[in-house]
């Protein structure tokens, strides 16, 4: 017997549909080109949308086809956000830092029709009009009339097509599982592959990201989305904040620390975004030049882990909650989020900073076990193994591309490659990828272990660690290391001092390597795979016991 209820479709539409009803008089800031700040209002985006919906179909774009997005963060790209869905087409976030060889791959994979574009961005399409496909229209965003655009099809300035296009339309998504957005992952192996979320598969994605035991978004919120809009859907905020009547702060094209830390203060930011990397640089940005930024809530992290002492350093020193999160692409991303139970409270400080460096528990919506291929391990904070998913926003396949057992285990879980372990009350603590496991004498050693107990050391602004070739133990771990004053100094034996109150000495290296800078991946997580090759090259001056 079925329940008698009414069905009405979960699209992405009718998120917006909800704001601009409910919330209609809330915002959408984005810091422009020139570093001034444009705002319009959620009834503001509805009226856009419609229009946008209206032109790109008016340009032949059909439900189904996919439209590519090259930009920064900003209002023009949350109206492709909203924009695309709507008239059934499917979002394809291009991602601006992957390389020419990349980006030209996956817009030929995803055979787009159309791609919305930044006049800054142009001259990564003009690098490889020669070898994509199928792309009939590229429509400029920002800096349309200060760029000379040398691209094949047809060339539009989106305002124009905005300025001619009606505001009335009604979506054609009936089936909320039929696909609105298409991510790539960064390729860290391989060629990129292609995610495709369903309507259906977001909707609820939103509904979890706005879970209180998750980001918790509401009206009351101020939410800068620093993560870019071309990873991982931007995490899903733009839909979450959306929902929830949130004002959304879009920070443009300036990433920097000094820029972010005006936005933080100036709008009063209650939830930000980002990976660690630009919360490390913002963190040394507000001690050089402290700004009130009492108004955040929860200043979340993902991409990678946010090392422990900097989790401390932001609690203890700027009084800034650190809110760690979970997920990939194939999770829509959000996967897990680490908020503290109430028992947690009566913690002492550094008892509750072990709980804060973990990635919390899985959201509802979401099953994650760990195991060691299909033998699942308990939860019990000692054993570990990979972290396995299934959920409603978690990926079923990968986009034009054979599932292999390496992505799905046989029984269905999606496999993430990351090792963890779990604690009872299912806190996930991440303590490598599958891949960054360094193997050394048959005994498996942690680099995100090693990485997050070293950035502790005062003079240690960022650190890595890979696996060396040894000729004895196999391979023994390699720490890369940027001082914050490389004048200042500071030797391995000092290195290994740091490490040994918590590690066996087999866990402790024996070579280093200073280093300006380390290499990044297009969504900002240490690239191990280039400190590999620059091992295997040569570049790197090793420095050895």
């Amino acid at each position: 017997m079925h329940g008698l209820m009414m069905s009405m479709p979960m699209t992405i539409g009718s998120i917006l549909e909800h704001a601009q009803r409910v919330f209609g008089s809330k915002l959408v800031v984005t810091r422009q080109p020139d570093r001034s700040l444009h705002v319009m209002t959620y009834r503001d985006l509805h009226t856009r949308v419609k229009k946008l919906a209206n032109a790109l179909t008016a340009l032949g774009i059909q439900p189904g086809d996919r439209v590519g997005t090259l930009g920064w963060n900003h209002h023009q790209h949350v109206e492709a956000y909203f924009g695309i869905p709507e008239m059934g087409g499917i979002i394809h976030t291009l991602n601006i830092r992957l390389s020419s060889g990349q980006l030209a791959y996956i817009i030929n994979h995803a055979e787009d029709r159309a791609i919305l574009v930044d006049g800054s961005q142009i001259p990564l399409l003009e690098d490889i009009k020669d070898r994509i496909r199928g792309v009939e229209h590229f429509i400029i965003w920002s800096g349309a009339d200060q760029v000379a655009c040398n691209l094949p099809g047809t060339i539009h300035r989106y305002e124009d097509l905005l300025d001619e296009a009606d505001a009335s339309h009604e979506c054609p998504v009936r089936d909320e599982r039929a696909a609105m957005g298409l991510c790539y992952t960064s390729g860290t192996t391989g060629h990129p592959k292609g995610v495709l979320y369903s309507h259906r598969s977001m909707y609820l994605h939103t509904m979890g990201v706005n879970q209180a035991n998750a980001f918790g978004l509401t009206e009351r919120d101020n939410v800068l989305a620093v993560v870019p809009q071309f990873h991982a859907m931007c995490w899903g905020l733009p839909y979450g904040a959306a929902l929830a009547g949130a004002n959304l702060v879009m920070p443009g094209p300036f990433l920097d620390a000094a820029s972010l830390a005006e936005l933080l203060h100036d709008r009063r930011i209650t939830v930000a975004a980002g990976v660690p990397t630009i919360w490390n640089s913002l963190y040394h940005e507000l001690k050089r030049n402290p700004v009130d930024i009492s108004s955040i809530r929860a200043l979340i992290v993902g991409g990678s882990a946010m090392p422990r002492p900097l989790i401390k350093a932001y609690e203890q020193e700027l009084g800034v909650n650190v809110m760690h999160a979970w997920g990939m692409t194939e999770t829509s991303p959000i996967g897990s989020v680490c908020v503290p139970l109430s028992r947690h409270r009566d913690l002492d400080p550094e008892a509750a900073w072990d709980v804060k460096a973990r990635q919390g528990p899985p959201v509802a919506g979401v099953a994650l076990r760990i195991a060691r291929d299909e033998e699942e391990q308990p939860w019990d904070d000692r054993a570990t193994g990979e972290i396995q998913v299934k959920g409603h926003w978690v990926a079923s396949q990968y986009y034009r591309t054979e599932n292999v057992a390496e992505h799905f285990t046989s029984s269905g879980w999606f496999r993430t490659g990351d090792i963890a372990a779990i604690d009872p009350d299912g806190y996930v603590r991440i303590t490598d990828r599958t891949k960054d496991l360094i193997k050394s004498g048959g005994e498996w050693i942690s680099s995100v272990e090693l990485e997050n107990t070293l950035l502790s050391h005062a003079n240690i602004r960022e650190t890595a660690f890979v696996a060396l070739p040894h000729e004895n133990w196999g391979e023994r771990p390699l720490a890369v290391i940027v001082p914050h004053d490389r004048n200042e100094g500071i030797s391995l034996q000092e290195v290994r001092r740091h490490l040994a109150p918590k590690f066996p000495r087999f866990w402790l290296p024996d070579a280093m390597a200073l280093v300006s800078d380390i290499p990044k991946t297009s969504v900002g997580k240490f690239d191990k795979k280039v400190i590999r090759q620059q091992i295997l090259k040569g570049e790197l001056e090793i420095i050895r016991e």
